[in-house]
């Protein structure tokens, strides 16, 4: 059974900070990629950010300068910093776990969701 456990979310006023963190035993060496998505009620999931095996990132432009995605392979864990928090930050996060197949990287392997909420 493949396992990724996102921890981390809570509530915060605008402009604080929170720190996730995903684990998932293997897929940090072994992945391709990793990376942090987000969805809001009735709204699709979106990409935030991406993190390669070089250690590679990208971001959503809308995060850039605010959020940074790190990994820590000896631990086995995904994180995302989230700095300067805005109420449209709300939203549950999710880490994945991206895998080569057919010569593509694709996000195959995603965690159960943790909440972030914030409030002007």
């Amino acid at each position: 059974q493949v396992t990724l456990v996102e921890s981390g979310g809570g509530s915060v006023q605008a402009g604080g900070s929170l720190r996730l963190a995903c684990t998932a035993p293997g897929f940090t060496s072994n992945s391709c990629a990793m990376g942090w998505y987000r969805q809001t009620a009735g709204q699709g999931r979106e990409w935030i950010s991406t993190i390669s095996t070089y250690g590679t990132t990208t971001y959503k432009t809308s995060v850039k300068g605010r959020f940074t995605i790190a990994k820590d392979n000896a631990k086995n864990t995904l994180y995302l910093q989230m700095n300067s928090l805005k109420p449209e930050d709300t939203a549950m996060y999710y880490c994945a776990a991206a895998i080569r197949t057919g010569g593509a990287c694709q996000y195959t392997y995603w965690g159960q969701g943790t909440q972030v909420t914030v409030s002007s």
